[in-house]
């Protein structure tokens, strides 16, 4: 499956985005020298590799990006999910937890923006500060676009397993000025409607499995939840517990399913565990809160 290049789409088409199942688009997020928190002088670059049980491995990230793939048009909801690979915000599991969960939302009638955020984590400051940047700068673009790629802006979400699904809660939780404006998509809302949370890590301060880190505090603007882990997850099922928790106390929509095995990095690949069948679930919350007209 070919990906072309933003700039090489607009120039098939004059100035018109073409999105089709077929034909997924990449599309720089910053323009060219304006990356926030980029050391001067530093290479804008991806670098990947491919790992014989995840796929495309990406180890390096200084010039973030977004790949959109559209579902069929007879399917279209109209809603739209930025995906955030998982790997510890030293890696991107790109393949296992971004391209195939793109293809499964497609098959469920979403489009999918899988985001190359920044990595590998920087060796001052929290691990999240630059990749929320680019999530926020990603959902904001989604929404710039949404017209064209035939979007709803109010039906824009967030997925993420492990560290992007950590990326996914503070996102939902974090103040919209984490940079100065590049342009007018910054205007926009960088908050995401709603969230889907596959196994993820770091919810918990440390010794302390009832509370949630500062930067996941949930309030009232915090977006509804769909929360997956397994009990026997080296990254303990605490932080989604609490999360979901917030959000009752709340009144706020939430979904948790916590299964006795499976372990962590599964992604959606099938496996004989009980904990296979989360997309299954998630669908059904996503057409019943999320797709269904008027919510």
């Amino acid at each position: 499956m070919k990906v072309l290049t933003f700039s090489l789409a607009l120039m098939l088409v004059g100035l018109v985005l073409p999105l089709s199942a077929a034909e997924p688009v990449a599309l720089d997020l910053w323009p060219e020298g304006k990356v926030p928190g980029l050391a001067a002088g530093e290479k804008e670059e991806i670098v990947e590799e491919m790992d014989e049980r995840i796929g495309s491995r990406v180890t390096k990230v200084t010039k973030p990006k977004i790949t959109v793939y559209k579902p069929d048009p007879n399917i279209d909801t109209g809603a739209a999910i930025v995906i955030c690979p998982g790997g510890g915000y030293n890696i991107l599991a790109y393949d296992l937890e971004g391209v195939e969960v793109a293809k499964w939302l497609n098959e469920i009638g979403v489009t999918g923006v899988v985001l190359h955020y920044r990595v590998p984590r920087a060796k001052d400051g929290e691990a999240f500060v630059n990749p929320l940047k680019d999530a926020q700068r990603a959902i904001r673009v989604t929404r710039a676009h949404a017209k064209e790629w035939k979007i709803d802006p109010n039906k824009i979400g967030i997925l993420g397993f492990s560290a992007g699904g950590n990326l996914a809660a503070v996102a939902s939780n974090a103040d919209e000025k984490t940079y100065e404006a590049v342009d007018e998509a910054d205007r926009l809302n960088a908050r995401p409607d709603f969230s889907v949370l596959i196994y993820p890590a770091y919810l918990n301060p440390k010794d302390k499995d009832t509370e949630l880190t500062e930067e996941v505090a949930v309030d009232e603007s915090t977006p509804p939840a769909f929360l997956i882990h397994t009990s026997d997850d080296r990254i303990s099922s605490t932080g989604s517990i609490a999360y979901y928790l917030g959000l009752k106390r709340l009144g706020i929509p939430a979904e948790l399913h916590i299964f006795p095995q499976g372990g962590h990095g599964y992604g959606l690949r099938p496996t004989d565990k009980r904990v296979t069948g989360w997309p299954e679930l998630a669908t059904g919350w996503l057409k019943t809160e999320i797709l269904t007209e008027g919510k």
